[in-house]
Protein backbone atom coordinates (compact mmCIF):
# COMPACT_ATOMS: atom_id res chain seq x y z
CA UNK A 1 0.00 0.00 0.00
CA UNK A 2 1.53 3.29 -1.10
CA UNK A 3 1.18 6.39 1.01
CA UNK A 4 1.20 9.86 -0.52
CA UNK A 5 4.28 10.82 1.49
CA UNK A 6 7.82 11.52 0.49
CA UNK A 7 10.56 9.36 1.88
CA UNK A 8 13.99 10.98 2.26
CA UNK A 9 16.71 8.35 1.98
CA UNK A 10 20.23 9.05 3.28
CA UNK A 11 23.03 6.95 1.81
CA UNK A 12 26.52 6.74 3.32
CA UNK A 13 28.43 5.33 0.36
CA UNK A 14 31.60 3.27 0.65
CA UNK A 15 33.53 1.06 -1.73
CA UNK A 16 32.05 -2.21 -0.45
CA UNK A 17 28.73 -1.19 1.07
CA UNK A 18 26.16 1.54 1.45
CA UNK A 19 24.59 2.40 4.82
CA UNK A 20 20.93 3.37 4.37
CA UNK A 21 18.50 5.31 6.56
CA UNK A 22 15.20 6.99 5.73
CA UNK A 23 12.72 9.40 7.23
CA UNK A 24 9.22 10.34 6.14
CA UNK A 25 8.10 13.91 5.53
CA UNK A 26 5.31 13.54 8.09
CA UNK A 27 5.71 15.77 11.18
CA UNK A 28 7.40 13.99 14.07
CA UNK A 29 8.52 11.03 11.97
CA UNK A 30 11.52 9.14 13.30
CA UNK A 31 14.55 8.18 11.26
CA UNK A 32 14.72 4.49 10.44
CA UNK A 33 18.04 2.78 9.79
CA UNK A 34 17.66 0.19 7.05
CA UNK A 35 21.21 -1.07 7.50
CA UNK A 36 24.01 -1.79 5.07
CA UNK A 37 23.40 -2.98 1.52
CA UNK A 38 25.73 -3.95 -1.28
CA UNK A 39 26.89 -1.58 -4.00
CA UNK A 40 25.68 -3.59 -6.98
CA UNK A 41 22.78 -2.39 -9.11
CA UNK A 42 20.64 -5.36 -8.08
CA UNK A 43 21.11 -4.33 -4.42
CA UNK A 44 19.94 -0.79 -5.26
CA UNK A 45 16.97 -2.14 -7.21
CA UNK A 46 15.95 -4.28 -4.26
CA UNK A 47 16.24 -1.27 -1.94
CA UNK A 48 14.17 1.01 -4.18
CA UNK A 49 11.42 -1.63 -4.54
CA UNK A 50 11.35 -2.02 -0.76
CA UNK A 51 11.17 1.73 -0.16
CA UNK A 52 8.63 2.41 -2.92
CA UNK A 53 6.21 0.19 -1.04
CA UNK A 54 6.42 2.68 1.84
CA UNK A 55 6.12 5.96 -0.07
CA UNK A 56 5.12 7.22 -3.48
CA UNK A 57 8.03 9.63 -3.81
CA UNK A 58 11.67 8.88 -2.91
CA UNK A 59 14.46 11.43 -2.54
CA UNK A 60 17.97 9.94 -2.26
CA UNK A 61 20.88 11.92 -0.81
CA UNK A 62 24.55 11.02 -0.48
CA UNK A 63 27.89 12.73 0.08
CA UNK A 64 30.24 13.32 -2.82
CA UNK A 65 33.34 11.21 -2.42
CA UNK A 66 35.89 9.01 -4.11
CA UNK A 67 33.26 6.59 -5.42
CA UNK A 68 32.20 9.10 -8.06
CA UNK A 69 28.78 9.82 -9.46
CA UNK A 70 27.78 6.35 -10.73
CA UNK A 71 25.14 6.01 -8.04
CA UNK A 72 23.62 9.39 -8.94
CA UNK A 73 23.52 8.52 -12.63
CA UNK A 74 21.99 5.12 -11.97
CA UNK A 75 19.23 6.43 -9.70
CA UNK A 76 18.33 9.40 -11.91
CA UNK A 77 18.39 7.10 -14.93
CA UNK A 78 15.65 5.09 -13.24
CA UNK A 79 13.59 8.26 -12.81
CA UNK A 80 14.33 8.71 -9.10
CA UNK A 81 15.33 11.97 -7.42
CA UNK A 82 18.92 11.95 -6.17
CA UNK A 83 21.07 14.74 -4.73
CA UNK A 84 24.80 14.76 -4.16
CA UNK A 85 26.05 17.06 -1.40
CA UNK A 86 29.55 18.18 -0.53
CA UNK A 87 30.67 16.92 2.89
CA UNK A 88 31.98 20.38 3.75
CA UNK A 89 28.51 21.89 3.21
CA UNK A 90 26.74 19.60 5.69
CA UNK A 91 25.98 21.49 8.91
CA UNK A 92 27.45 19.75 11.95
CA UNK A 93 27.09 20.40 15.68
CA UNK A 94 30.26 21.63 17.35
CA UNK A 95 30.46 18.77 19.87
CA UNK A 96 29.35 15.99 17.51
CA UNK A 97 32.57 13.99 17.17
CA UNK A 98 31.12 10.47 16.85
CA UNK A 99 30.90 9.44 13.20
CA UNK A 100 29.40 6.12 12.22
CA UNK A 101 27.93 5.04 8.91
CA UNK A 102 24.47 4.61 10.38
CA UNK A 103 24.53 8.06 12.01
CA UNK A 104 25.81 9.69 8.81
CA UNK A 105 23.03 8.11 6.74
CA UNK A 106 20.39 9.17 9.28
CA UNK A 107 21.82 12.71 9.40
CA UNK A 108 21.68 12.99 5.61
CA UNK A 109 18.05 11.82 5.57
CA UNK A 110 17.01 14.30 8.29
CA UNK A 111 18.90 17.20 6.68
CA UNK A 112 17.34 16.44 3.30
CA UNK A 113 13.88 16.52 4.87
CA UNK A 114 14.56 19.87 6.54
CA UNK A 115 16.08 21.36 3.37
CA UNK A 116 19.42 22.17 5.01
CA UNK A 117 21.55 20.50 2.33
CA UNK A 118 23.04 22.24 -0.69
CA UNK A 119 23.38 19.90 -3.68
CA UNK A 120 26.51 20.12 -5.83
CA UNK A 121 26.66 20.13 -9.60
CA UNK A 122 27.15 16.64 -11.01
CA UNK A 123 29.31 16.78 -14.14
CA UNK A 124 28.44 14.97 -17.35
CA UNK A 125 30.27 11.75 -18.12
CA UNK A 126 32.45 13.57 -20.68
CA UNK A 127 33.34 16.36 -18.24
CA UNK A 128 34.21 13.83 -15.57
CA UNK A 129 36.44 11.96 -18.04
CA UNK A 130 38.32 15.18 -18.84
CA UNK A 131 38.73 15.87 -15.10
CA UNK A 132 40.10 12.36 -14.57
CA UNK A 133 42.50 12.75 -17.48
CA UNK A 134 43.82 16.09 -16.25
CA UNK A 135 44.22 14.72 -12.70
CA UNK A 136 46.10 11.69 -14.06
CA UNK A 137 48.37 14.02 -16.06
CA UNK A 138 49.09 16.14 -12.97
CA UNK A 139 49.91 13.00 -10.98
CA UNK A 140 52.22 11.73 -13.72
CA UNK A 141 54.05 15.07 -13.86
CA UNK A 142 54.44 15.04 -10.08
CA UNK A 143 55.85 11.51 -10.26
CA UNK A 144 58.25 12.54 -13.04
CA UNK A 145 59.50 15.49 -11.01
CA UNK A 146 60.04 13.29 -7.93
CA UNK A 147 61.87 10.63 -10.00
CA UNK A 148 64.16 13.28 -11.51
CA UNK A 149 64.95 14.63 -8.05
CA UNK A 150 65.72 11.13 -6.74
CA UNK A 151 68.03 10.45 -9.70
CA UNK A 152 69.90 13.77 -9.28
CA UNK A 153 70.29 13.15 -5.54
CA UNK A 154 71.53 9.60 -6.15
CA UNK A 155 74.15 10.80 -8.65
CA UNK A 156 75.21 13.57 -6.28
CA UNK A 157 75.75 11.04 -3.47
CA UNK A 158 78.00 9.12 -5.87
CA UNK A 159 79.87 12.39 -6.61
CA UNK A 160 78.78 12.36 -10.25
CA UNK A 161 78.11 16.01 -11.13
CA UNK A 162 76.78 17.43 -14.37
CA UNK A 163 78.72 20.54 -15.42
CA UNK A 164 76.28 21.83 -18.05
CA UNK A 165 74.02 24.82 -17.67
CA UNK A 166 70.52 23.32 -17.74
CA UNK A 167 69.33 19.91 -16.64
CA UNK A 168 66.97 17.54 -18.45
CA UNK A 169 67.77 18.94 -21.90
CA UNK A 170 69.36 16.89 -24.73
CA UNK A 171 72.91 17.49 -23.51
CA UNK A 172 72.01 16.40 -19.97
CA UNK A 173 70.24 13.28 -21.23
CA UNK A 174 73.32 12.37 -23.31
CA UNK A 175 75.46 12.80 -20.16
CA UNK A 176 73.12 10.52 -18.21
CA UNK A 177 73.31 7.90 -20.98
CA UNK A 178 77.11 7.82 -20.59
CA UNK A 179 77.04 7.42 -16.79
CA UNK A 180 78.02 3.90 -15.78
Amino acid sequence: MKHSTTLFVGLDVHKDMIAVAHVSDEPGAETTAVGPIGTRQCDLDKLTRRLQSKAAHLVFVYEAGPCGYHLYRYLTGKGLVCQVVAPSLIPRKAGDKVKTDRRDAALLARMARSGDLTPVHVPDVEDEAIRDLSRAREDALKDLKAARLRLKSFLLRLNLRYDGRATWNDAHLRYLARVV
